[in-house]
C-alpha cells in the first residue's frame, strides 16, 4: 500500500497537471485577451469601471444562490426545452436598405438591420454552438439563414458584450480575414478582436453615450444592465451595452442582454422614439431577473425606451434557460395583444419592415398549439 507521503506527492503532481492544463486551455485564442496599454488606460479613466471591473448603473448581485443553481440544473435536465418541430428557415432576399426600417433575423441576437441607407449586423454568431468549442455547448435549433461568405455588404458590425452567444470567435475571425467592415464594441472588447486578427483601425471601442456616425446614421452605445466574461477569471473585465441606431428619418434600438433598470427611460428621452426595438425576451429565468429580460420585462423595456414596433430577440435558437423553447414568444404575444403593442416576429431569414409589423404564420401556429392544448405561457 502506498505511503501517505507517496499519496501526497501524487496529489501534488495531479494538482499541478490540472493547473497546467487549465492554464493551457484558458490561453486558447477563443477565450480572448485582457486589455492593455491605451485600451486599459481608457477603461481606467471611465466612470463605468472601478479597479478594472465594469459596473452597472444600479447594484446588481451576481452571486450564485439556491434559486440560480436550481434554474441552471433545470436548464440541463428539463424537458421540452428544444423544438419538437422543424423551425422553417428562409433564405433572405435583401433589397435596397434605403426602404423604411427593416430587419432580417438570423437567429438569437444576430440581425441585419437596415435604415436610412445603412445596413448594420448585430452580434454575429454563424457557427453551430454558443461555446468556446464547436464540439460541446448549446447547439443551434436551426441553421443560420446565410453563411458568412453569402452575407450582403454591411456598413458596420456592432457587438453588445463578450458572452459566447453574442461574440463568436469563429465568426469574428472569419470577418477579420474576409471583410473590411468596422466593428463597434464596448470598452475592453477590442483586445479580444485584435487577438483574433482584427486590424486595430477597424475597431471602435465605445463607452455608454459615445457614438460613431456611419453613412449619416448615428450608432450610439447606450446603457444596459448585465455582466461579461469568457473565462474563469475575467468576470466584468469588459463593458456591455445596448445600441441605438439614429438616422435622419428612422430609428431603432437593440437591447443586447440586459436586466430592467429605470434609467433606460433616458435612452428614449435622448434618442427616441424608436420605429423598432429589438429586445431580449427569452433565455431567462426569474432567478436571473436582474440581468436578463423575460417577455414581461421586455415589453416594459420597449415602452420605457419609447418604442413603436417591438421585435423579440434572444430566443428560439439556443437552449440557454429552463423554460420551454417557444414560451417567450407565446407569452409576449399574449401581453402585446392586451397592451396593443405591434409585434414583428419573423422566422429565421425572413425580412420584415417596422412600419408593417406582423407575426409569421409559423409562430402563430405555435401559439395556436399552446391554446389547443389548453396551456398558458406564464411568466416562468
Amino acid at each position: 500500500m502506498p505511503s501517505l507521503a507517496t499519496l501526497g506527492k501524487a496529489a501534488l503532481v495531479l494538482t499541478a497537471l490540472g493547473v497546467a492544463l487549465g492554464t493551457a486551455v484558458l490561453a486558447m485564442p477563443q477565450f480572448g485577451k485582457r486589455a492593455v496599454g491605451e485600451r486599459r488606460a481608457r477603461m481606467d479613466a471611465s466612470p463605468h469601471f472601478v479597479d478594472g471591473v465594469a459596473q452597472n448603473l444600479v447594484e446588481t448581485t451576481m452571486e450564485m444562490n439556491g434559486e440560480m443553481w436550481a434554474a441552471s440544473w433545470q436548464t440541463l435536465t428539463g424537458e421540452r426545452q428544444t423544438p419538437d418541430v422543424e423551425i422553417p428557415v428562409q433564405r433572405p432576399e435583401l433589397s435596397d436598405p434605403s426602404v423604411p426600417v427593416q430587419v432580417t433575423w438570423m437567429g438569437h441576437s444576430t440581425m441585419l438591420v437596415e435604415l436610412d441607407g445603412v445596413r448594420i449586423l448585430t452580434d454575429p454568431v454563424f457557427y453551430d454552438r454558443a461555446s468556446p468549442f464547436q464540439w460541446m455547448g448549446p447547439e443551434r435549433f436551426h441553421p443560420p439563414p446565410l453563411t458568412l461568405d453569402a452575407l450582403p455588404e454591411v456598413d458596420a458590425i456592432v457587438i453588445s458584450h463578450d458572452h459566447y452567444d453574442h461574440l463568436d470567435y469563429e465568426s469574428v475571425s472569419w470577418l477579420a480575414r474576409n471583410s473590411e467592415v468596422p466593428f463597434l464594441v464596448p470598452l475592453g472588447i477590442g483586445a479580444h478582436l485584435e487577438a483574433w486578427g482584427m486590424p486595430a483601425e477597424r475597431i471602435h471601442e465605445l463607452e455608454w453615450w459615445e457614438e460613431r456616425t456611419i453613412g449619416g446614421v448615428r450608432l450610439v452605445s447606450t446603457p444596459a444592465r448585465h455582466f461579461s466574461g469568457r473565462g474563469l477569471f475575467d468576470r466584468n473585465r469588459t463593458l456591455w451595452t445596448s445600441w441605438a441606431f439614429v438616422g435622419p428619418s428612422q430609428r431603432a434600438w437593440f437591447s443586447g442582454d440586459t436586466g430592467p433598470f429605470d434609467a433606460a427611460a433616458e435612452i428614449g428621452e435622448r434618442l427616441g422614439p424608436f420605429d423598432l426595438t429589438m429586445v431580449e425576451s427569452g433565455a431567462w429565468n426569474p432567478a436571473w431577473g436582474n440581468i436578463h429580460l423575460g417577455p414581461d420585462a421586455a415589453l416594459e423595456m420597449h415602452e420605457r425606451v419609447r418604442g413603436r414596433t417591438m421585435m423579440p430577440v434572444h430566443w428560439g435558437t439556443f437552449q440557454l434557460a429552463p423554460h420551454e423553447w417557444d414560451q417567450p414568444f407565446v407569452r409576449l404575444r399574449d401581453l402585446a395583444a392586451m397592451s396593443g403593442t405591434p409585434l414583428l416576429v419573423p422566422v429565421p431569414g425572413q425580412t420584415m419592415r417596422a412600419d408593417t409589423p406582423s407575426v409569421s404564420d409559423f409562430w402563430e401556429g405555435r401559439a395556436a398549439a399552446w391554446e389547443d392544448a389548453g396551456r398558458v405561457a406564464g411568466t416562468h
